[in-house]
């Protein structure tokens, strides 16, 4: 997260078993393992706190950072914001920055940032939510300042100058829920005022962490229905969801 983010950490740190980091974690790696390899330098920005990342590490030297110290770990967290990374250019050979770019008011700047640090020919692994019209009180309390397409963010990433090598929608298996939940949001009459809208957050309110619970039940569903995802993006791309995974290379240096 970066400075202008008033959210006091992640609903992970008081739910880190809920059934959505769970998915995210599984269909994180299926989307981006192939694109790890064997790194010496990973760093992990803006989810310390969450499951999301345990795929990522290994026996290699990782760096989380996060605006806030409530998840790091003392001798491996940095706290810091993306949009100031405190590393040298080229330090990482892999970075990773989910569900992070949507609470930065310079999305540019966050990018830029991840693609200045990665080293040449090394990744970067992003995860973004999912389209403007689906913004909702929920987004507000979150602290995110918009939602993305998929052509949006791989426009946002090349702007960075990084090749993008994979850009697929996820949670496709919920995404009837997903559609359903927002739809009712607005019914209920809970759609934020206009001026809270994408591209003017006006930061988190103070149930910002509290997530929908849900039944050992509808756990079991929501995993599984996640679990048809996993199956699909081992394969090929999904064509839509709620999320937005992105790989990316910084291009070797010429010359």
């Amino acid at each position: 997260m970066d400075a202008t983010t008033s959210q006091p950490g992640s609903s992970s740190l008081q739910q880190p078993d809920y059934w959505w980091h769970r998915a995210r974690a599984g269909l994180l790696r299926e989307a981006f393992a192939p694109y790890v390899g064997q790194p010496r330098r990973v760093l992990d920005v803006g989810s310390a706190d969450a499951p999301s990342v345990g795929w990522l590490l290994g026996s290699h030297r990782s760096v989380s950072l996060d605006l806030f110290t409530e998840g790091l770990v003392p001798g491996e967290g940095v706290c810091g914001s993306v949009t100031a990374l405190p590393f040298a250019s080229g330090t990482f050979d892999v970075v990773g920055a989910f569900d992070v770019v949507e609470h930065c008011a310079n999305d540019h700047l966050a990018v830029s940032e991840l693609a200045r640090v990665v080293e040449p020919g090394g990744r970067v692994l992003l995860s973004v939510p999912a389209y403007p019209w689906a913004w909702s009180d929920h987004d507000v309390r979150a602290g995110h300042h918009r939602r993305y397409t998929r052509p949006q963010v791989v426009a946002l990433v090349r702007g960075a100058g990084l090749t993008v090598v994979r850009a697929t929608y996820a949670f496709a298996g919920v995404f009837p829920l997903f559609v359903g939940e927002r739809a009712w949001r607005r019914i209920r009459g809970r759609r934020p005022a206009r001026a809270a809208g994408p591209g003017a957050s006006r930061g988190a309110e103070p149930d910002g962490r509290r997530l929908p619970q849900v039944s050992a039940t509808q756990d079991r569903i929501l995993m599984g229905l996640s679990g048809l995802d996993r199956r699909v993006l081992g394969r090929g791309d999904l064509p839509f969801g709620s999320s937005v995974f992105v790989a990316a290379v910084k291009p070797e240096e010429s010359g």
